[in-house]
């Protein structure tokens, strides 16, 4: 299994940079713009263990899938959400999103990713693997969310 980890500072409000993950589809698109739909299957009352089916452009693929809540906590002051979801059979991913109230104006976003192999040939192809995807994340999120508040 690979982790990937950063951290990046935004110069917007908890709750301003929290609507761009726990919000709706056209938020969320201004981060994850490959995301075509995020369809609710089951909804639990404390958020962990809904599952959505998103749906996912990859060039001209559109590919499915069920994207689980593994952890949330939505309080003044701290916000986080761990979704999980299996990759064309291929991996298991999670992305876990932390958000830390730094002041009224400044939130601090911890991104981390894990990519667990789920075929044996696969993890050939995780050796290789860098943390451009993730880097490339944490500055939209910070260059969307200052842009619009």
């Amino acid at each position: 299994m690979k982790q990937w980890t950063r951290e990046i500072e935004i110069h917007a409000p908890i709750e301003h940079v929290w609507k761009y993950l726990d919000g709706s589809l056209e938020n969320m698109q201004k981060i994850m713009p490959q995301v075509v739909s995020n369809e609710p299957i089951s909804i639990t009352e404390e958020v962990v263990g809904s599952v959505y089916l998103q749906k996912y452009r990859e060039g001209k693929r559109v590919m499915e899938y069920e994207v689980k809540t593994l952890e949330y906590i939505n309080s003044p002051n701290e916000k986080k959400m761990k979704v999980g979801f299996a990759l064309a059979n291929m991996f298991d991913i999670t992305a876990r999103y932390q958000l830390i109230k730094l002041n009224e104006e400044q939130t601090k976003l911890i991104y981390t990713a894990t990519n667990d192999p789920l075929k044996w040939f696969v993890k050939l192809f995780l050796m290789f693997a860098n943390d451009k995807v993730v880097v490339e994340f944490v500055e939209r999120v910070k260059r969307v969310a200052e842009s619009e508040k």
